[in-house]
């Protein structure tokens, strides 16, 4: 007597897995997702389906809103086979079964999205790190190796990005006449200002102290010549060898050069002196609102972050200088 066969795979995956397989599949051919991506969604899913089968839910039309959360929530928490996740590591869960689900409303399948209104976790916002003032005078000394134009540009180009907050695009991106020097007589805090074009094309107007100012001049005057004969009459402030406008990279590589010489660790990029010109600032109780100008930017609210990190200092301040404040 013969045994009736098998059901085939496909027969015996729930409705929720067939429309998982429909969902990835539309990723890698109509989407073109890359292979790493589709097996990320799949570990994912894989993991939300075996939490909502746990629940007895094995069709599309059953999944509810708390059924989303409630795996929010348990991927916050972990469990015994699982670790729990950062939010970062969620929030990339949850937008793998968000898109399934909007897949299935998209296409028809069910006749409400369950996940629409269930929000990723926010990854805890990083706060920008900043150099001590004596670290960034470390850094700046090492910029200036020898009397070669290459050193020269190389400490000018620092000092614009300390002393100006400018962004790297920002300051490669200078013209000569985007800088007005002044003169040495006209004060200690310099008298120079530079115009900085930003975001947006917005362009700002930013002063610069007497050392940016010092090494523009020195730059300008001693070492751009004997760059700039090499090519065809850039307009550009700092130039490379071939005389050509000096490119992002050649600026992040003399940055690395002159952190290694002076012996900092950790990661120092453009960015790196951008954060220590705004903390520097608040330290020095400058208004949030200035700096905001400073910095060009767009809200306050970007501004902001930066009122944290001098926080910390004025904790640390308070801890050593209060009577009250050690036990």
């Amino acid at each position: 007597m013969s045994t009736p066969a098998d059901p085939p795979e496909q027969a015996r995956r729930s409705p929720l897995r067939r429309a998982t397989d429909g969902w990835l599949n539309h990723l890698r051919v109509e989407r073109g997702l890359s292979e790493h991506t589709l097996k990320a969604y799949r570990r994912d899913t894989d993991r939300y389906l075996d939490h909502l089968a746990a629940r007895g839910i094995r069709t599309p039309e059953d999944v509810r809103e708390h059924h989303v959360t409630d795996f929010l929530a348990h991927l916050r928490r972990g469990d015994e086979d699982h670790p729990p996740l950062s939010a970062t590591s969620a929030a990339r869960a949850v937008v793998a079964v968000r898109g399934l689900h909007k897949f299935l409303a998209v296409e028809g399948e069910v006749s409400a999205d369950p996940a629409q209104e269930v929000q990723p976790p926010t990854p805890p916002r990083r706060l920008p790190k900043a150099l001590s003032v004596h670290d960034v005078e470390r850094l700046l000394q090492a910029a200036a190796v020898g009397d070669t134009p290459a050193a020269l540009r190389d400490r000018a180009l620092l000092e614009v990005l300390y002393g100006c907050g400018a962004r790297v695009s920002e300051a490669i991106g200078l013209d000569l006449d985007d800088l007005e020097l002044g003169r040495p007589e006209e004060g200690e805090a310099g008298g120079g200002v530079v115009r900085l074009l930003g975001k947006g094309s917005k362009e700002r107007i930013v002063p610069m102290g007497r050392y940016a100012r010092d090494a523009l001049d020195a730059w300008i005057v001693r070492g751009r010549p004997a760059l700039a004969r090499a090519g065809s009459g850039t307009p550009a402030v700092f130039v490379n060898a071939r005389g050509g406008r000096l490119s992002r990279q050649s600026a992040w590589n003399a940055i690395k050069a002159a952190a290694d010489r002076a012996g900092l660790r950790g990661e120092i990029s453009p960015h790196t002196l951008r954060h220590s010109f705004a903390t520097h600032l608040l330290d020095g109780g400058a208004d949030v609102r200035v700096v905001q100008e400073l910095l060009g930017h767009a809200s306050v609210t970007t501004t902001q972050i930066y009122t944290h990190v001098s926080t910390q200092h004025l904790r640390e301040v308070y801890a050593q200088a209060h009577p009250r404040a050690r036990g």
